[in-house]
């Protein structure tokens, strides 16, 4: 028996109770992982946005594909399926949050720097022993029903409620954000020290790509501080781009913070926070795609790991949401701070590819 991380937004679980609960569902592109995951393995249920565990689903036989909504009246991506069989389900106030020390004090992954990578995206398997502990503490929970409840900042969360848009070719969540007092400061409010910081993540980036053989290419007035950073580093930087676009689309790109290049094609494009707002760089990726819909480019918003829930409620909103081809949620995913300065300490970057970013980057569309 292993155990596997599922994840839910508040308005998949809440669909899950309203569905026969015998069904779990995901994306297409979990195919491969769904693969390792046989009869009797546990699905450990937790909900985004809220940081909780709420379910243990055991699954009884291996996966199989269906197209068939799960939910009623709704357009269902979830194709990648296992019939399961809840142990245990629990309501949202009932559901108990990794902070709570029986989680937060004695599970591994939770102890390093990066405990959020093992909940960026369903499936991915969960040590044993972690997973025994969860089992443990929500069968208990089951039983003594002790109510968590929901903090001020865990109820505006569950405010920031998605919805469903018909677009030309299909239906896409997008999410409408409250202005409010703190959306403003951030947008107004510069703070020095995190521009200091996202010099050094911007740096990291570049050197990362360099390790990796890609070409870098960064803003000419950002160039010395990143040298400063990285003093006798050698890095890649390129000085013009090899690119044959209009210049409306040459100045866009040139204005992005970091950018990987393999000969003529750009392969991964960065935007690094440098204020407390996050409106610039989600607005230059959307004016890229706008401007180029057809370009098959990688693109990453980087960001401390407490603006993540702010960088999803922006790259959903319906402007974000309704551009041609795909959704800007599904082009462009969120990477943290964090989880670029754990991907710099590896030793043998100058043996690895790009994929390896997969790894570290989460989407808006919840899993």
């Amino acid at each position: 028996m292993r155990y596997y991380i599922s994840l839910f937004s508040p308005e998949t679980f809440q669909k899950f109770l309203e569905s026969s609960k015998d069904i779990s569902g995901f994306r297409k592109k979990q195919e491969n992982a769904a693969k390792h995951i046989k009869k009797g393995d546990i699905l450990v249920c937790y909900m985004t946005r809220i940081s909780r565990f709420f379910a243990l689903f055991e699954v009884i036989e291996n996966y199989f594909i269906d197209d068939k909504p799960i939910f009623v009246d709704s357009d269902d991506p979830y194709v990648v399926r296992f019939k399961i069989k809840p142990i245990v389900l629990l309501d949202i106030n009932h559901s108990v949050p990794i902070f709570d020390e029986k989680l937060w004090d004695k599970l591994s992954f939770t102890k390093k720097r990066s405990w959020t990578a093992m909940v960026r995206s369903s499936l991915r398997e969960i040590d044993e022993e972690d997973g025994k502990i969860i089992e443990s503490v929500l069968k208990e929970q089951e039983k003594i029903k002790r109510i968590y409840k929901l903090d001020e900042k865990e109820e505006k969360k569950l405010k920031q409620k998605q919805h469903r848009v018909k677009s030309n070719e299909s239906i896409i969540n997008v999410s409408v954000p409250e202005d409010d007092e703190e959306s403003y400061k951030e947008a107004h409010t510069p703070f020095t020290t995190e521009i200091r910081e996202s010099i050094k993540i911007q740096a990291e980036i570049a050197r990362i790509g360099t390790m990796m053989n890609f070409k870098i290419w960064v803003p000419k007035s950002d160039i010395q501080k990143i040298r400063g950073y990285l003093k006798n580093f050698d890095l890649n930087i390129i000085d013009e781009l090899p690119l044959n676009y209009d210049d409306t689309t040459l100045k866009t790109i040139e204005n992005i913070d970091v950018l990987w290049l393999k000969g003529r094609s750009i392969v991964r494009a960065f935007e690094v926070e440098h204020t407390t707002s996050i409106y610039s760089g989600i607005l230059r990726m959307a004016d890229l795609m706008a401007l180029q819909p057809n370009l098959d480019i990688k693109a990453h918003i980087v960001a401390p790991e407490e603006r993540k829930e702010k960088v999803f409620q922006e790259i959903t909103r319906p402007v974000f949401s309704l551009l041609d081809g795909k959704p800007l949620s599904e082009r462009c995913s969120f990477i943290s701070y964090d989880s670029v300065l754990e991907l710099s300490k590896e030793r043998q970057l100058q043996y690895m590819n790009d994929m390896v970013l997969e790894q570290y980057e989460e989407y808006g569309v919840e899993d």
